[in-house]
């Protein structure tokens, strides 16, 4: 193994007049650099988005009400996310499309599958807006330049759909509450546009919530091209035991050490955004997105000792079928690409250091506990009547 260090002194003025800012780098032949903070996320989303610096910024780590989204150029052009098929969403995605492209003059893009729907095909008021419109194709199309930023229309699997398909940066991200839950969805379509203005403006608070990087080898192709599967993962990773009757059994490893075996229904590993999902219905703690960890969370384990846990961000993980495993697993990303794991095949979770710019209503801190309180009811319970000194007495 081997050391090597960098010092360097800069001025501040914030000290005494003088104060000391160093740093280092850690090297490792032949291995992975590690850090227990993980990779820093990329700053640059999209074409034209970027996060406003802060020159009072400590460690390269901002406070999370200081986060603020700026832009390097006007943005021209915008994703609409709709949920397919959603009668309900269709007056709110024409007006949205009819304010982006008539009021705002941007470049509009839309998933073509979303523009098969007969009650759009059969408007012929809306067809002159959307022949204006740049189409594409999910897993055909490239679009990952073109976009400057994302609106969703619909809940929390808008956002999550908007995730993957972008695999490296991705976007700023504006979701507007009209699904069933919208944790992830902190913005009413009452007056879309003057928030949407606003953001157009640059003037809004983001959150970066982290992803993982996820890669998938199987032992079948090891020998072959194509045997390497990488998924970008917003909210969690869950492997599981699938159709079998058996206990899932997989072995579970961290910066390439064994740490336990996981013998239950299964295990789910998520970002602090995937905390409030599956994880804490399996009985995870909530994490804040801006803290940067992953959490390891068993389903259903058949041992009363086994909690979840969190660990540093900037681990490796690795997941395999146990040798003793009397039957395959199987491995879903964010609730898609579902795939068997069987002995042999191995799956490796980092932290992604492209993270989802996720642009707030006030700030991450105030979202997030609102969140908490509007669609999981956190802390909920009637409120213990006060004892009068007449009380006391008896």
């Amino acid at each position: 193994m081997f050391l090597h260090f960098k010092a360097a002194l800069k001025t501040l003025d914030s000290l005494f007049g003088i104060s000391v800012t160093w740093y280092f780098t850690f090297k490792q032949s032949d291995q992975r650099p590690q850090s227990l903070h993980g990779p820093s996320p990329v700053t640059k989303f999209g074409p034209k988005a970027c996060m406003l610096q802060n020159p009072h910024t400590v460690m390269h780590i901002q406070d999370p009400a200081s986060q603020r989204l700026t832009w390097n150029k006007q943005p021209k052009s915008v994703l609409v996310i709709k949920k397919i098929r959603d009668a309900s969403l269709l007056q709110p995605f024409k007006e949205l499309c009819v304010f982006l492209t008539e009021m705002k003059d941007l470049i509009v893009y839309v998933e073509k599958k979303v523009l098969e729907d007969p009650a759009i095909l059969d408007d012929e008021n809306f067809g002159t807006i959307t022949k204006k419109f740049c189409t594409f194709r999910d897993d055909l199309d490239d679009i990952s330049n073109r976009i400057d930023f994302i609106i969703c229309l619909g809940g929390d699997g808008t956002l999550l759909y908007a995730s993957s398909l972008f695999q490296e940066s991705v976007p700023p991200v504006m979701a507007f509450h009209l699904g069933s839950l919208g944790f992830l969805t902190p913005f009413k379509f009452d007056t879309y546009q003057s928030q949407v203005t606003q953001i157009i403006d640059g003037n809004a608070a983001i959150v970066l919530r982290s992803r993982l990087k996820v890669r998938v080898l199987k032992e079948s192709f090891r020998d072959k091209l194509g045997n390497l599967c990488v998924f970008q993962v917003l909210n969690e990773v869950v492997v599981d035991r699938g159709p079998s009757s058996y206990l899932s059994n997989v072995d579970l490893f961290l910066d390439g050490h064994l740490i336990t075996t996981v013998q239950g229904d299964g295990v789910i590993v998520s970002t602090p955004t995937g905390s409030t999902a599956y994880a804490v219905a399996a009985g995870a703690s909530m994490i804040h997105p801006n803290v940067p960890a992953i959490m390891i969370t068993p389903i259903c384990p058949h041992s009363l000792s086994f909690r979840p846990i969190v660990v540093p961000a900037g681990v490796e993980l690795k997941i395999m079928l146990s040798r003793d495993a009397r039957n395959t697993a199987w491995v879903s990303f964010d609730g898609r690409k579902r795939q068997e794991i069987c002995h042999g095949d191995s799956i490796t979770i980092t932290t992604s250091c492209f993270p989802v710019p996720s642009i707030c209503f006030r700030d991450p801190v105030n979202d997030w506990f609102e969140s908490l309180a509007q669609c999981l009811h956190w802390n909920v319970r009637k409120k213990q009547n006060h004892i009068s000194s007449e009380d006391e007495e008896f």
